[in-house]
């Protein structure tokens, strides 16, 4: 896929557990491990504003674009 997450890159960053994202973002665990991990297929514009807010960081922090090459 040419969508790249960093989501576990910017936790680290933060020093910030799944599960203490989990609970302040309001999420479930097993949906922000699908996020994480580059599985899932899309994800609402609210819930990256909340993880943005609770990291402080940017949507390109956690996502990145990267072509597939041919």
């Amino acid at each position: 896929m040419a969508i790249i997450v960093n989501l576990d890159v910017m936790m680290a960053k933060r020093k910030m557990s799944l599960n203490e994202l989990s609970e302040k973002v309001g999420i479930t665990l097993s949906n922000l491990s699908i996020l994480k991990t580059g599985k899932a297929k899309a994800i609402r514009f609210s819930t990256l504003e909340a993880i943005c807010k609770i990291l402080d960081c940017q949507p390109a922090d956690i996502l990145e674009f990267k072509p597939d090459e041919k």
